[in-house]
């Protein structure tokens, strides 16, 4: 899913109104919205918590200083991880990364829904689909199991 989708679709979801405008900058196509106020936003987190203060939300940035800390580390680990590899080992890799990591979580911070949820969940979202198109079966391709991805 591209950016510009993966924000429009966040602007439905935390209840704002439609007329935002992304376009894309650069070879890996790093999404732009140009404020009404003051100079463009540049980047997927840094936008996705704009609409979030937008929208008045802003527990969904965390509500402790540790679980802000979490949240920007699951953003990064988004940006950094989960965008721009899409090789079987490495879908492999972040999958087994994060179902260990979730083992004993409901959310990505604990028991608290937050951006990184949203954002990961848009991100690893066309891994699994292909996955499953491919195969037919999540777990099939991989000979294991993440049953915390569910």
């Amino acid at each position: 899913m591209a950016a510009a989708a993966e924000l429009t679709l966040l602007e439905k979801s935390l209840g704002l109104s439609k007329g935002n405008k992304y376009s894309a900058q650069g070879e890996r196509q790093i999404p732009v919205l140009q404020t009404n106020n003051g100079p463009s936003l540049t980047g997927l987190t840094t936008i996705a918590a704009h609409l979030v203060k937008q929208a008045n939300k802003e527990y969904l940035l965390g509500s402790t200083a540790e679980e802000k800390a979490v949240v920007q580390q699951w953003l990064e680990y988004r940006v950094t991880r989960v965008d721009g590899h899409s090789s079987k080992d490495d879908i492999h890799t972040v999958l087994k990364d994060l179902n260990s990591y979730l083992e004993d979580k409901v959310y990505l911070t604990g028991y608290n829904f937050t951006l990184a949820d949203i954002l990961l969940y848009y991100g690893l979202h066309r891994f699994i689909v292909s996955i499953q198109i491919v195969t037919g079966s999540f777990s099939a391709v991989f000979r294991m199991p993440f049953f915390h991805l569910s």
